[in-house]
């Protein structure tokens, strides 16, 4: 099994489209990696088949000159946290687990905020248990 920054890529599957299955590297970015390194690893090869200097290569090429995986996550977490501390409008929809990129929220937007909490029910049925 090839373990390339940290992630171990599925066997049966293209070395183009295995190299998506980590973290901040998509397709296109896995073309281009690929395009870099085409006299050694050829994109349709399957994982199964590549070599160990194959494999030694492109951990090189992506560590080098990509962030992924941890180094990745990290700095998007930094950026976030970023927002928050300077009160950025940004940060504050973050903060409040709210839409950041300008949705609507009047009628949609359940996915980020959540289920539904009814708003008055719950007081109508005990009131009348109250009066009797």
């Amino acid at each position: 099994m090839a373990r390339i920054a940290g992630v171990d890529l599925p066997r049966d599957k293209k070395i183009r489209i295995a190299l998506a299955y980590v973290f901040g590297i998509g397709r296109p970015m896995a073309e281009k990696i690929l395009a870099g390194v085409k006299n050694q690893v050829d994109p349709e090869i399957r994982v199964k088949d590549l070599t160990e200097d194959q494999i030694g290569l492109l951990n090189t090429v992506i560590s080098k000159e990509y962030k992924v995986e941890g180094e990745l996550r990290r700095e998007i977490t930094a950026n976030l946290k970023r927002y928050v501390e300077i009160n950025s409008y940004r940060g504050y929809r973050h903060r409040r687990n709210l839409p950041v990129r300008g949705q609507r929220t009047r009628t949609n937007g359940r996915t980020r905020r959540g289920r539904r909490r009814t708003v008055g029910a719950s007081k109508a049925a005990a009131a009348p248990a109250k009066a009797a």
